[in-house]
């Protein structure tokens, strides 16, 4: 049986949880505690996170895009596929060592897409670009944690509390999307959504990108003209 070996830990910012990132032969996986966080071998579910929200940005040649999370960076990778030249995607990643890691010991699952001229890297809280922003962003998504309930950060919170769609909403253009990626569903957090002044479609996708398996949450909130 080939072993977990660890590759690098990081704390992160703010509340102090712990990060590792672990390899076991061709696996990797970012774990915190004993919950795994992300995968190598589970895609489907952050891919489509990027892929849904193109479905419904139809007809934005230039597209201006953030992504809350880099994680192993499929999210990232299928949004430059998705949205094509014209885009200009920052990615927000607030622990500096997930960056390290994409650089390093996870480039080639990166595919160089953090030096894409198209990609911005923001090393620290999505919320600092979001928060008092105003018709800034054509979509907004978030792989932040676990989604609404989170694992890591309380301050995290603050991203699916009434405030911060509130601010998500100021910051999106008309039309645009929130796009939020959740391992579970959340009732109240469908329920915000709505009182937020988003229209909101709420879809399960498999974690393994097939018809089997595990199954994720995205809720995609599109903002109201």
């Amino acid at each position: 049986m080939i072993r977990w070996v660890e590759l690098g830990v990081a704390i992160v910012p703010g509340d102090g949880g712990t990060l590792r990132l672990m390899q076991r032969g061709a696996e990797f996986s970012i774990m915190a505690g004993a919950i795994e966080l992300m995968s190598s071998r589970l895609s489907g579910s952050e891919e489509a996170l990027a892929s849904l929200t193109r479905a419904r940005l139809s007809g934005r040649p230039k597209p201006a895009i953030l992504i809350g999370g880099l994680g192993m960076g499929f999210t990232l990778r299928t949004a430059l596929a998705e949205f094509g030249p014209g885009a200009s995607i920052t990615i927000a990643e607030l622990v500096p060592e997930v960056v390290a890691w994409a650089r390093g010991p996870l480039a080639h699952i990166h595919e160089g897409s953090l030096t894409d001229p198209r990609v911005t890297v923001f090393e620290g809280d999505v919320a600092k670009l979001i928060n008092g922003q105003n018709a800034a962003y054509d979509a907004i998504l978030l792989d932040v944690d676990n989604g609404p309930e989170g694992l890591m950060r309380k301050s995290n919170d603050d991203l699916y509390d009434a405030y911060g769609l509130t601010e998500a909403h100021a910051a999106l253009r008309p039309g645009g999307v929130l796009a939020v990626w959740s391992s579970a569903p959340h009732p109240a957090f469908t329920r915000r959504l709505h009182a937020a002044g988003y229209g909101v479609e709420e879809l399960r996708v498999h974690a393994n990108g097939r018809r089997s398996g595990a199954r994720h949450v995205i809720w995609l909130a599109t903002k109201k003209r």
